[in-house]
């Protein structure tokens, strides 16, 4: 694994010079760039979405089913067929997402100047690159592992540490559809621990965690400094290798790493209506736990109103709430190249850390 040192610009450079016109080429490169995300988007998340918001609207009830099931019950033996069963539903699940993601991913290597793409993510600090990845992330509504393609692509064009991970988290810690989604058919209680806890995660823990990552880094050469010219007519052959890189280096590793978590789900996730004689033990279960498990957006719904109907306690909902859809194995195998493996663990830290504190809000807050 590459250290993020790597492949970004090195913290201790002047920021990059912001280009003050819009040359041409590069505004095509961007229209272009902006009309692949948008109609990615819209047929696998913006329409989709605002379907199922108007269906809850109307029946204030969750219809969709627990993909954790098709695995097999909570602390069931290893399963071949569970684990294919799984990995059938979720990739049903996830899969126009996933195209989506790799499509805009690829789009944003060729077609945005890495000046450019510098000068809307880097700011005079940490937070603030921060709270410009997190801003952009809102609108993406993806889970974990469909917005680990797009936080690789802006890591390796140099975005910083800090604005990579606040995407990587803030698209499915933040996303306004599952908010909506929480407000029809849950607590507000819920909803509020969501939102309290992550936003602190999105821009105050990615903020540490780039901080610690950069001191504790490996002493690598200066990276290249951005080039200055953006040739439109070079853009479909980068386009083409940069899909290509994606597709080969990272959707292998995700079908792998989800096969041999619905694999082992019975003894990665045990926690079922069992769970409320749990007592404390169970949040600590869901606050390690629930950072591996992979769901895809919004399947921390079910899961959480099954649990919550089977009587398990609120501590345990409330870490389920963070570590469930922050992220996952699949999606720290797909960004651990990109941003080195000590700023993926310690930000695995910093989600279990959030997780513990949803719980302890939650408790007290009630619901």
């Amino acid at each position: 694994m590459e250290s993020s040192a790597a492949l970004g610009p090195d913290p201790r450079l002047p920021p990059v010079p912001r280009p003050r016109r819009l040359d041409p080429a590069s505004l095509a490169g961007a229209l272009i760039f902006l009309a692949i995300a948008a109609g990615a988007l819209t047929i696998a998340k913006w329409s989709p979405y605002g379907h199922k918001l108007a269906h809850l609207w109307s029946t204030r009830t969750w219809t969709g089913s627990d993909v954790l099931a098709k695995a097999g019950p909570a602390g069931a033996a290893p399963s071949l067929s569970g684990a294919w069963a799984f990995t059938r539903a979720y990739f049903d699940s996830v899969w126009k997402a996933l195209v989506a993601a790799v499509l805009i991913g690829a789009a944003l290597q060729a077609l945005i100047p890495q000046r450019r793409l510098l000068g809307l993510l880097a700011r005079r600090s940490d937070w603030g690159s921060a709270l410009a990845g997190g801003l952009l992330a809102l609108p993406s509504l993806m889970c974990t592992c469909c917005t680990a393609p797009v936080a690789a692509s802006l890591r390796r064009r140099g975005a910083s540490t800090s604005a990579t991970l606040a995407y990587w988290t803030g698209n499915p810690v933040l996303n306004p559809a599952v908010l909506a989604f929480l407000a029809i058919v849950a607590p507000w209680q819920w909803v509020l621990t969501r939102i309290l806890v992550g936003l602190l995660l999105v821009f105050g823990v990615t903020t540490l965690v780039a901080r610690w990552a950069a001191g504790r880094g490996a002493q690598l050469p200066r990276p290249a400094a951005p080039a200055e010219a953006f040739e439109l007519r070079a853009a479909p052959a980068a386009f083409v290798r940069s899909l290509a890189r994606l597709c080969l280096t990272l959707l292998p590793e995700y079908l792998l790493v989800v096969f041999l978590l619905g694999l082992f789900r019975g003894w990665l996730f045990p926690l079922g209506a069992d769970a409320a004689h749990w007592a404390f033990l169970a949040t600590l279960a869901a606050v390690v736990l629930g950072t591996l498990v992979v769901i895809p957006t919004a399947g921390e719904i079910p899961i959480l109103l099954a649990l919550s109907a089977a009587g398990v306690g609120r501590g345990t909902v409330g870490a389920l709430l963070i570590t469930l859809p922050a992220i996952s194995l699949a999606s720290m195998a797909m960004v651990a190249r990109a941003l080195g493996a000590r700023a993926t663990l310690a930000m695995a830290g910093g989600v279990a850390a959030c997780g513990l504190l949803g719980g302890g809000l939650l408790a007290i807050l009630g619901g």
